[in-house]
């Protein structure tokens, strides 16, 4: 049964980070702050904080039985009867995962066929690109968009009349108004638009000012709404952010298939290979904890490994590593940081959040990359071991 957001968890909080204050309101919200949020410091100039989910399984280690019971309540609150066909949209990297889960949740419950799923992505593909936006805040603010791969996906894609945005969080909303108008420019038929978010820290003014941005007709749903303020450091302007944007390169050897990148219509499966590897895993670990740590945008398949592993009976949590670089502190919601290079040949580092060494009894790295891609720092130092999706 859908819930309904209530004020009856209203809060309020005051964080002081090294780049600046933070203080939030809690509107509305279907779980109480503490269990859906946190908050940390960002290496970015440009902004200072940043607002950490606990239920993402992006920076902090989550049950994927409640990410996907997430997925499933930001999905029903979507409206059944969006004029179709749909494009759902999941946001690199963060929200990739996410995106999809959505998509797949109302799909199951809506029996609709006409809704493909695509994600953004930051790496550059031998692809027709659709379209390229903006997220003007973030450590990486390039988006890129590509043609669904299939063909029935892209006549989808090109006729859409509704789309749904998917990300954690929405703050400003620039990068929602900043995609619409995209969109609208490259498919002139879009003409209603959906945000989901788990938290939505707008407020009434900001929400206002981004639905009137808006090309088409938008509402937004999300498991919290509230809104924020944030004075920052006056050291902040000056904070050195490290490098965290690709090297532009043509992506293609390392990618060779589509995870999300290319458009999917039909819920994701688990190969075969992939079943006998859980079973090997329960076999190996049975009861003990285990890490099933996705890399970067690809976090979707290692989830549903994860939620596979999880159904089996196994002790299971679920995040995965990422570009975003984020301060490490008591007091925050990252309380430690690996750094280690990334797997898609950027030469960025790439860093794994509130995961120690012999945390787990067994940590398992699902990538997309080739094997020899996995930095060998990453594995020795959580004596992890890998399975190619």
């Amino acid at each position: 049964m859908t819930q309904h957001l209530s004020n009856a968890s209203a809060q309020t909080r005051r964080v002081e980070l090294p780049t600046g204050v933070i203080e939030v309101d809690v509107h509305e919200a279907l779980m109480p702050l503490d269990e859906l949020c946190g908050f940390a410091a960002r290496r970015n100039p440009k902004r200072g904080f940043l607002f950490v989910s606990k239920v993402l399984g992006k920076h902090i280690p989550v049950r994927p039985s409640l990410m996907l019971a997430v997925h499933e309540q930001l999905a029903s609150q979507v409206p059944a009867d969006l004029p179709g066909p749909i494009v759902m949209v999941g946001m690199a990297e963060t929200a990739t995962c996410l995106g999809q889960g959505v998509f797949e949740a109302f799909k199951r419950m809506t029996g609709r066929d006409d809704v493909v799923f695509i994600h953004s992505t930051r790496y550059n593909l031998d692809r027709a690109k659709v379209l390229e936006f903006k997220e003007e805040h973030c450590h990486a603010a390039d988006h890129i968009m590509y043609l669904p791969e299939m063909p029935m996906d892209a006549q989808m894609f090109k006729q859409a009349r509704s789309i749904v945005l998917v990300d954690d969080e929405a703050s400003t909303g620039k990068t929602f108004v900043n995609l619409t108008q995209a969109f609208k420019a490259a498919i002139p038929s879009i003409e209603r638009a959906v945000t989901a978010v788990i938290t939505d820290w707008r407020g009434p003014e900001r929400t206002s000012a981004t639905h009137q941005a808006m090309p088409v007709p938008c509402i937004g749903v999300a498991m919290l709404k509230g809104e924020y303020r944030f004075e920052a450091s006056p050291n902040l302007a000056a904070m050195e952010m490290p490098k965290a944007t690709g090297n532009g390169a043509n992506k293609d050897r390392l990618l060779p298939r589509n995870h999300g990148r290319l458009g999917a219509s039909s819920l994701f499966e688990l190969s075969p290979a992939v079943k006998v590897f859980a079973e090997s895993s329960l076999r190996r670990f049975g009861g003990a904890p285990v890490l099933v740590l996705g890399t970067g945008e690809f976090s979707f398949p290692p989830f549903r490994l994860a939620l596979h592993m999880e159904e089996m009976g196994m002790d299971v949590s679920f995040q995965t590593t990422t570009r975003s670089p984020i301060i490490d502190m008591p007091g925050t919601a990252i309380l430690s940081a690996m750094e280690f290079g990334d797997n898609y040949d950027d030469g960025i580092a790439n860093y794994v959040y509130n995961v120690t060494p012999g945390m787990y009894a067994g940590v398992v790295i699902a990538h997309e990359t080739p094997a020899r891609s996995i930095d060998r720092v990453l594995t020795a130092e959580l004596e992890a071991f890998c399975v190619e999706i």
